[in-house]
């Protein structure tokens, strides 16, 4: 039983964050790629935008996949805790709900990538786990990348989205008026 709970938790947190990049990466699923999506991280202070949107679209396809197929565990759930955390500094402005624009969504992708580094991906999975050298290189770059990001998030401080831009389902709607409406001040999580 716990192995299904931990697949269904892979599964669902990787395919979300794997689409997720993938909007960023390469406008799929109605996402803005990467050009848009590296303007709006210029803005926010995180340069070069295009290649920090890059890494963090990689980062998210990649981690998708790795934590919903159990690959080479536990570098998914690295990649996306890392990502998230980063996401989470980037809503912070807005508060702490995703209605508002805030960083609920990516803290609770983040507390439930953190949840599978600790419990493991459990026995249903494809492939080998990574070594335990590859793991903490991983660990350690992924922290050094996360902390250069927020260091540079953290220095611009951009204005909070207003809430007439948010419809129901919050940041998504935001980057759409964003995009839309060539306000950079949002930027997706």
């Amino acid at each position: 039983m716990r192995s299904i709970g931990l697949l269904v938790s892979r599964l669902i947190l990787g395919a979300y964050l794997a689409v997720h990049g993938a909007q960023k990466l390469f406008g799929s699923f109605g996402g803005h790629g990467l050009d848009a999506t590296g303007a709006r991280f210029e803005h926010l202070g995180m340069t070069p935008g295009k290649v920090m949107a890059g890494v963090a679209g990689a980062s998210e396809l990649a981690g998708g996949v790795l934590t919903a197929t159990g690959v080479a565990y536990p570098l998914g759930p690295l990649a996306i805790a890392g990502t998230m955390v980063v996401a989470s500094t980037t809503h912070r402005q807005n508060g702490a709900l995703a209605a508002n624009g805030g960083f609920e969504l990516p803290l609770t992708n983040f507390a439930v990538a953190a949840a599978l580094l600790s419990a493991g991906q459990g026995h249903l999975r494809l492939g080998p786990h990574a070594s335990k050298s590859t793991a903490r290189l991983a660990a350690l770059g992924g922290a050094g990348l996360a902390a250069f990001s927020i260091y540079q998030l953290l220095q611009t401080k951009p204005a909070p989205v207003s809430a007439a831009k948010k419809g129901d389902d919050g940041a998504e709607r935001e980057e759409a008026a964003a995009a839309a409406e060539g306000d950079a001040a949002a930027v997706p999580g």
